[in-house]
């Protein structure tokens, strides 16, 4: 029950008032005993009267003060600047504590930082409380003290451009395995699951047929997984937007490919992944199989990408092109190719300057290299891939290959799918990686 303080001035009045009465009794040592005792006792209860209403209100002020932190910490709060942040932690502690009976006074500090990719918010208040029992012994009032730390990562916003490898190639069994299943059932030998559109009877019908996976299947999963993995990383929404390219779906229209543009709607990204599949071809030799064009769609990719910003807020978002290929040019080039074949046909390891002019803009660039296996019963493979892709099944130690594309890569960005593992699970990891290493260098 609250007193007021006339209240407690009654109580001391008759206190005192029976004090001299005991002093005058006669009736004995009873008397001079209780009156000695009752002002230390009566002092001692007030005491823990006093201090019991300054624990309760300092763990109301406390609590106050989780709460301000916190919500200068939500996910709602961290689409405010630090500064506004501070304004409405400070308003919320002020307004309720306004509330909070018998404070003298009080003062609130709010200090919002943001380092290393983490927003830290410290509130920390001082109070005044009066007190009613004390007051005797000439403490008129306590004073309360408290601190509250919440802390949060700050979202910073990043537009990924998927740039995926669908050229025939990439018809090569995701594994071993599968290679070998191919490879014992085609009377060529063949380990490529070419999707010629002149053949109903194509080997990319064949393995569909055989239950063969190849890589392009598991990129299309991957890049949906992706996509589910960027919507329940974000810690706002918009965060993370996502634009899905390939070399084209057929080699008669091969160059740059939108499968999807820029959107902030991960889960139509994600929809729009579906539509991945091999580049289609019409009859056997078409374009002298020259369909991974990668001179040409890199610089095209790097038109369709602004210049990047900081991150820190939603309208200047970093840009990373995530490349997912095996690594090998096959294209017209008779002038600047490195591994020239025959007929002006250039089949080479990426060009490393293509990467270094997009990484100059402040691009990043983050490169799935999935493993160029070895084909060793492929006679035009053994003639022109082999002298740079040297090594048997799995990463490549000495190949020109996964060096280019390592080279390719910013510093950190790099991961190598051999057949023994999973190309969703690789792309979810440099995923993982791109986001915590931009988030801790914004």
């Amino acid at each position: 029950m609250k007193q007021n303080g006339s209240g407690m001035k009654t109580i001391y009045s008759a206190l005192a008032s029976l004090v001299p009465r005991f002093a005058r009794h006669q009736g004995g040592n009873l008397a001079i005993t209780f009156g000695i005792i009752i002002i230390p006792v009566t002092l001692t209860v007030g005491v823990a009267v006093d201090y019991g209403y300054a624990s309760r209100t300092k763990a109301a002020l406390d609590a106050l003060a989780d709460a301000a932190a916190l919500s200068a910490v939500t996910k709602s709060a961290l689409d405010l600047s630090a500064a506004d942040a501070k304004t409405a932690a400070l308003n919320m502690f002020e307004a309720q504590a306004a509330a909070i009976s018998r404070i003298k006074s009080n003062t609130v500090n709010a200090t919002i930082t943001e380092s290393n990719g983490v927003r830290t918010a410290v509130i920390d208040y001082t109070a005044v409380v009066p007190n009613a029992f004390m007051g005797l012994a000439g403490i008129d009032e306590l004073t309360l003290n408290g601190e509250s730390t919440a802390t949060s990562n700050i979202p910073t916003y990043i537009d990924f451009y998927l740039l995926l490898d669908n050229t025939p190639s990439m018809g090569v069994g995701a594994t071993t395995n599968d290679i070998a299943t191919m490879v014992s059932n085609t009377s060529d030998q063949c380990a490529f699951a070419c999707h010629d559109l002149n053949d109903a009877n194509n080997y990319y019908n064949l393995a569909k047929k055989l239950g063969v996976t190849t890589r392009i299947d598991v990129m299309r999963l991957a890049t949906q997984q992706m996509m589910d993995s960027a919507t329940s990383t974000e810690l706002v929404a918009g965060q993370y937007r996502a634009a899905i390219y390939t070399f084209g779906s057929s080699a008669t229209t091969a160059g740059l490919s939108t499968i999807t543009p820029l959107t902030a709607t991960l889960s139509n990204a994600k929809a729009a992944a579906s539509n991945i599949d091999l580049m289609t071809v019409q009859g056997q030799g078409q374009n002298n199989d020259q369909d991974t064009d990668v001179d040409s769609v890199l610089a095209a990719m790097s038109n369709k990408i602004p210049d990047p910003g900081t991150g820190v807020t939603e309208s200047s978002p970093q840009k990373v092109l995530f490349f997912v290929s095996d690594g090998v040019a096959d294209e017209n080039n008779s002038t600047s190719c490195s591994q020239p074949t025959t007929n002006g046909r250039c089949q080479e390891p990426i060009n490393v300057a293509l990467c270094t002019a997009i990484k100059n803009r402040g691009i990043k660039i983050a490169a799935l290299y999935t493993t160029y296996l070895d084909l060793p019963t492929n006679a035009w493979y053994n003639k022109w891939i082999s002298p740079f892709n040297p090594g048997p099944y799995g990463p490549s130690v000495n190949s020109q290959i996964a060096a280019n594309m390592k080279s390719c890569a910013s510093p950190g960005y790099y991961f190598e799918v051999s057949p023994t593992d999973g190309i969703p699970q690789a792309m979810l990891t440099l995923f993982k990686k791109v986001v915590e290493q931009a988030r801790l260098t914004k």
